[in-house]
């Protein structure tokens, strides 16, 4: 079922309150009880990242804008009837802005092995290839959006909340980091650029 157009209205203050949480700590998202508990893990993932090949948890496709070398670590709570999901990194280029989602694959040799963004109400229109562009599902209300500009030192933390939370054996498996930040236009929302880098979550 589509979301209702007012969803769209939400979606440019959402944006803004994500972009914020990449600097000043987790961001709220509408509907979610600001006076619930500490949020308690329950996946956790780390990686360096390598060139692709092997049994690479962490691989960077454009080395350029992720080293080899750098790290990346998701770790995905519990929150009430909701969820908060926090990445941090750290050797990326510095004081530079990128683009994250969560997938719905395991990373392999390319970037689109990953599949496409994780969606708690799925876009009926789309398919892995091409993906969701229509901003009714691929929207930070609907998807995992975790987009974040790194300091001097090429570190970042940022930590989103979704009123929903993943249905048992069939979570997101990946963190991608794409090389651009995420549009919000009809036929390109969703969209971040190349896909830069990506790192294997646990079933």
């Amino acid at each position: 079922m589509r979301r209702p157009f007012l969803l769209l209205l939400l979606v440019p203050g959402l944006v803004s309150g994500v972009a914020l949480g990449a600097c000043a700590g987790p961001a709220a998202t509408p509907g979610l009880d600001r006076d619930l508990p500490s949020p308690s893990p329950t996946a956790r993932a780390f990686g360096t990242f390598a060139a692709p090949g092997g049994e690479n948890q962490a691989v960077t496709y454009d080395p350029a804008i992720v080293p080899v070398g750098s790290t990346a670590e998701v770790v995905r709570s519990l929150l009430g009837t909701g969820g908060e999901t926090t990445v941090n990194v750290t050797g990326l280029v510095a004081n530079r802005a990128y683009g994250a989602h969560l997938h719905v694959r395991p990373c392999g040799p390319t970037g689109d092995a990953a599949g496409p963004h994780y969606q708690h109400e799925q876009d009926p229109a789309a398919s892995a290839s091409p993906p969701s562009v229509d901003p009714s599902y691929a929207n930070p209300l609907n998807e995992v959006w975790l987009d974040f500009t790194t300091d001097g030192t090429g570190a970042a933390n940022v930590s989103i909340t979704q009123t929903w939370q993943f249905p048992a054996g069939e979570g997101a498996r990946s963190l991608v980091i794409h090389a651009q930040t995420t549009e919000l236009a009809p036929g390109k929302a969703g969209t971040a650029g190349a896909r830069a880098a990506c790192l294997t979550l646990p079933a």
